[in-house]
């Protein structure tokens, strides 16, 4: 099954939406300036959670797998270029990913567009290689078979 570059931005996008969906609790990160004393409650409401409820779908273990790899994919093109697929991934519009990529509309999409098929080669490649092996492997262990079968019919 070969990979399509229409393939990889839609794995981009999972990836990007699941790691939006991933769990960060307040605090989670860094300090940097502040007193290290929690919180003070102000109100009573507050304390007994009298608030609104957010609910959260965090994602499954197959869905952080996914978005493992696809993040593993980037390393295959070159950082500015993986900056432009990583934006258009999490769903900016073209303006935002020029202003940071510091390009024109028409070069950050030719470089989108080829970084998405260059990851698709290279994955392409790859699992071309790796059907290789498997079939290399699998015609050994029946030869292997094979010469196992005739050793034990050879009258002694």
């Amino acid at each position: 099954m070969d990979i399509t570059a229409r393939g990889v931005e839609d794995r981009m996008e999972e990836a990007a939406l699941t790691l939006r969906r991933l769990p960060n609790p307040p605090g989670s990160g860094p300090k940097g300036y502040g007193q290290s004393w929690p919180e003070y409650v102000q109100e009573a409401k507050d304390a007994y959670g009298y608030h609104d409820v957010r609910m959260r779908v965090v994602p499954s273990a197959a869905e952080i797998q996914r978005m493992d790899e696809c993040i593993d994919w980037l390393r295959f093109i070159e950082p500015d270029d993986a900056r432009i697929v990583w934006l258009r991934a999490e769903g900016y519009r073209w303006r935002q990913v020029c202003i940071q990529a510091g390009c024109v509309r028409q070069t950050a999409w030719r470089r989108w567009v080829a970084s998405l098929q260059t990851i698709a080669n290279n994955l392409n490649r790859q699992d071309k290689s790796a059907r290789r092996a498997a079939a290399a492997k699998k015609a050994s262990a029946e030869s292997g078979a094979k010469a196992r079968e005739d050793v034990a019919k050879t009258p002694l």
